[in-house]
C-alpha cells in the first residue's frame, strides 16, 4: 500500500497569510512564496513549512539491514543522518529506528516494511519546518537550551530535544548558502510550535517564508 498523504498541521494558518504562489501538485499545496520580502526575511531568520514532504519510518532489529538492501546509505551511528540521491534524507533516530524524508518512492516502500522479518513500518505524520538565516541561532537559543552551533561543527549529527516545550528532532544543513535547520515534531503540536517560532522570528526581523526562498 502507498504511504498516506501527510496533511500539514498548519495548512489553514498558511492560507490565512494569503500566499501569492503555491505548488498545487501536492496535497495540501506547498507554499512557494508570500510576497516580495521572502528573500529578505530568509536572510535574517525565516521559517518555512515542509510538512507536505513525503516521509515514513521503519524500526526493529532488522531495519538497518533491510534498508541497506534497498540500496540506501544507512547511517552507522545513532542520532545521525545523510542525504539521498534524489534530495531526500535518511536519519537514524536510535539503534533500530529510521526516518526517510523527501523521497516518495522510498517512503512508499517503507510502508511495506512489515513484510520483512524484524522490520516494522512507522507512520510519520509530523509537522516539519525549515529555519534559516543569519540570526537563526538567536531564535534557537530562545526556544531550546541546546547550543545548536555544535551541529554546525558536526553536520552529520541530529539532536532529539525539546523546543518551546515540544519534543523535536532537528538537524543542520545549508540551503542557498544560508545556515538552515530542519526540524520535525508531533503534528498535534505543529501549530503551537509554528506560531511560537514565527513570533520570535518576526521580533528578530524575519518571519514565515515560502519554499522559493530556500531554493
Amino acid at each position: 500500500m502507498n504511504a498516506p498523504v501527510s496533511l500539514s498541521p498548519i495548512h489553514d494558518a498558511l492560507l490565512a497569510r494569503n500566499p501569492l504562489s503555491a505548488d498545487w501538485s501536492v496535497m495540501p499545496p506547498a507554499v512557494l512564496g508570500f510576497d516580495g520580502d521572502d528573500a529578505q526575511r530568509a536572510a535574517v531568520v525565516g521559517i518555512a513549512d515542509l510538512s507536505h514532504l513525503p516521509r515514513a519510518g521503519a524500526k526493529g532489529p532488522g531495519a538497518a539491514g533491510w534498508l541497506a538492501a534497498l540500496g540506501l546509505p544507512v547511517p552507522q551511528q545513532p542520532n545521525s543522518w545523510t542525504t539521498l540521491t534524489d534530495g531526500g534524507l535518511i536519519a537514524r533516530l536510535g539503534l533500530t529506528e529510521f526516518l526517510v524524508d523527501g523521497d516518495a518512492s522510498i517512503t512508499d516502500t517503507l510502508m511495506q516494511a512489515g513484510r520483512a522479518a524484524g522490520v516494522y513500518p512507522v507512520l510519520r505524520q509530523d509537522a516539519s519546518f525549515a529555519l534559516c538565516g543569519a540570526r537563526v541561532n538567536e531564535l534557537l537559543l530562545q526556544t531550546c537550551n541546546v547550543d545548536f552551533r555544535t551541529l554546525d561543527a558536526e553536520p552529520s549529527k541530529l539532536i532529539l530535544t525539546s523546543m518551546a516545550g515540544v519534543g523535536v528532532t532537528i538537524l543542520y544543513t545549508r540551503t542557498s548558502m544560508l545556515p538552515c535547520h530542519r526540524l520535525w515534531c508531533d503534528g498535534t503540536y505543529g501549530l503551537y510550535l509554528w506560531d511560537t517560532l514565527v513570533g520570535i522570528a518576526e521580533e528578530l526581523g524575519g518571519g514565515c517564508i515560502g519554499l522559493n526562498a530556500l531554493r
